[in-house]
């Protein structure tokens, strides 16, 4: 699996490119350069982008804004953000794209190697990760639960953190009949019909921001 590295921190970048070799993966470094990152990306065209949020030359946004115009080439580029605070309104335009193989990790959680590394497959796979933390940050607020009970708050932030069905059951030990039970039922209440092709677990995620923003 080809990863490309995004990371203007010499140390960090060193270490995640040494780490990633060691468990098989092939590793390319991009220059940490914003103003021409989502080119560099388009032409790699990796299996997963690791992508630092703040890039050159203002440390702002820019490896989020190249990560999204290079999606916006590639639909669907596997993109793994990382960044060293939560950027709730960064992690929120990650969700609207529908596309799924994203994600957005704390750099804290590099030093897990194993939950990394399965972070870059997941995302690899087409899947979607979110870090805890981030999304219990997203999810924070007097009305944000207001909508669905306790089990289904603990089920839809297991399901934005990219937990499959199975476990989920095994974090909350209830069958996975149950799991999928709660699932629907989070579905009804936050206006996801059944139809349709998207990603109705990031979509339950964004729905359940907008009722908390219109409260």
């Amino acid at each position: 699996m080809r990863v490309l590295i995004v990371e203007d921190q010499v140390l960090l970048r060193d270490g995640l490119s040494r780490m990633l070799t060691a468990y098989g993966f092939d590793v390319t470094v991009a220059p940490p350069d914003g103003t021409r990152l989502a080119d560099e990306i388009v032409a790699e065209r990796p299996d997963v982008a690791v992508v630092d949020v703040r890039l050159p030359p203002t440390f702002t946004d820019e490896g989020l804004r190249a990560a999204l115009d290079a999606r916006r080439a590639i639909p669907g580029l596997p993109i793994l953000m990382l960044s060293q605070y939560v950027e709730r309104l960064y992690a929120r335009e990650l969700l609207a794209d529908r596309a799924g193989a994203i994600g957005y990790l704390l750099k804290d959680r590099v030093g897990d190697v194993r939950q990394f590394v399965d972070a870059i497959r997941q995302v690899a796979g087409g899947g979607t990760v979110m870090d805890p933390e981030v999304v219990t940050q997203l999810l924070r607020g007097p009305d944000t639960l207001s909508a669905l009970t306790s089990r289904e708050s603990d089920v839809l932030r297991l399901m934005a953190e990219g937990h499959s069905n199975a476990a989920i059951a095994e974090r909350l030990v209830i069958t996975e009949k149950s799991v999928s039970n709660i699932i629907n039922a989070l579905f009804g209440k936050l206006g996801l019909p059944p139809a349709g092709q998207h990603h109705r677990r990031v979509l339950a995620v964004l729905n359940y921001l907008d009722h908390r923003a219109a409260g």
